[in-house]
């Protein structure tokens, strides 16, 4: 299977990724109302009703799933990219569901359970984690950074940002700076342990644009200066 990820570098038009795919090759589509274009033979598509698990998990009904020899393409809205991931049976990193875009024949899914007090703070009950040999696409807002983590120095993350994380991970929800950097930021993960984070570095744009548009100076005065008025003053 080979994909191509085809961006034009515009910021405010959307990206088209190409998938070729192989005899006896497959891939399932978690999102099949984003393929605009396909070529092949008609019985290689064929629409699934997803199990309970699934339903739940990604909070739809249908997936796609794609035999070659076919060629077909999926686009994406502005703001957000496909991270292809090479799955070789060893990797420990957690996802959030969501976040799966597609994954090939080869890959299974594991899912492991929240603590509830990371289910109140994140409203998510489980991750999941990926086992076998294959190719997964992670559907992001923006550019996908990758960081290691330290078993003793702490590295903090916009919790709303992480897209995957090591099973050993220790995490905790904090906040972390002075007095009014704690209380003017959202909650962050404070991961220590082995191995690499990934996290997503656009979903702070719409913030972004939140706090520059013209809101007012009262508005704005008061998400500065009350605690954690960025949170919930929109």
């Amino acid at each position: 299977m080979n994909v191509d990820i085809q961006d034009e570098g515009d910021s405010g038009s959307g990206q088209a990724v190409a998938f070729t795919i192989g005899e006896n090759e497959e891939v399932h589509v978690l999102h099949p109302q984003q393929i605009i274009a396909y070529q092949g033979p008609s019985s290689g598509r064929a629409d699934r009703f997803m199990d309970v698990k699934g339903m739940y998990r990604k909070r739809k009904l249908i997936r796609s799933d794609l035999s070659g020899p076919c060629r077909f393409v999926a686009a994406l809205p502005p703001g957000y990219r496909i991270k292809t991931l090479q799955m070789d049976g060893k990797s420990d990193l957690l996802y959030d569901f969501k976040h799966l875009f597609f994954y090939s024949k080869g890959i299974t899914m594991q899912t492991r359970v929240l603590s509830i007090k990371n289910m109140l703070i994140t409203r998510d009950i489980i991750k999941v984690k990926f086992s076998g040999h294959g190719t997964i696409g992670i559907l992001t807002e923006g550019t996908v950074c990758e960081a290691e983590l330290d078993p003793l120095e702490p590295l903090y993350i916009d919790a709303g940002s992480v897209v995957a994380y090591p099973e050993n991970a220790q995490l905790e929800l904090t906040v972390y700076g002075n007095h009014l950097a704690s209380q003017h930021m959202s909650y962050h993960w404070k991961m220590t342990g082995h191995g690499s984070v990934l996290f997503q570095a656009g979903r702070q744009s719409r913030r972004f644009e939140r706090d520059n548009n013209d809101d007012g100076i009262i508005k704005r005065f008061l998400r500065e200066a009350l605690p954690f008025g960025g949170v919930f003053i929109k």
